[in-house]
């Protein structure tokens, strides 16, 4: 069930290094459910370690475009998930360097606009590669 965007396979294959060497096995391209307002909701990412299991969702905007604006509504879906009590944490992975927002939504600007549980997490490329390596997802 995978989609036909090189970018994003890029970025997820820069990513499972980094999972494998913080002892996190994985699969990608997972449906955990669905999306609100319909359609299947298909994270790009599950990681587990322990009993614990992770969402991550990985974003890739080389130029600027739409990305950008599908962070939002890919935050609420995680949110949503999240409260099936399945998992542990959701992660926004934002690489590339086409991003206008990236600093507003790396550094927590959605939670004055979206009631977020604190369990979703957007990220840099960078520091998710970080805590994946050392196992601190």
């Amino acid at each position: 069930m995978g989609r036909d965007t090189g970018t994003g396979a890029v970025l997820e294959r820069m990513i499972l290094p980094a999972l494998e060497r913080g002892g996190y096995s994985y699969e990608t391209q997972v449906r955990i459910g669905t999306r609100i307002g319909g359609g299947s909701h298909i994270v790009d990412l599950i990681a587990k370690k322990n009993d614990a299991i992770f969402l991550i969702s990985v974003k890739w905007q080389q130029v600027s475009g739409t990305a950008e604006q599908k962070v939002p509504f890919e935050v609420i879906c995680l949110e949503e998930a999240l409260t099936t009590g399945k998992y542990e944490k959701a992660y926004v992975v934002l690489g590339g360097s086409g991003w206008k927002l990236r600093t507003f939504y790396a550094s927590g600007g959605l939670t004055k606009h979206l009631k977020m549980s604190g369990k979703v997490e957007i990220l840099t490329l960078e520091s998710f590669i970080a805590r994946a390596n050392l196992a601190k997802l």
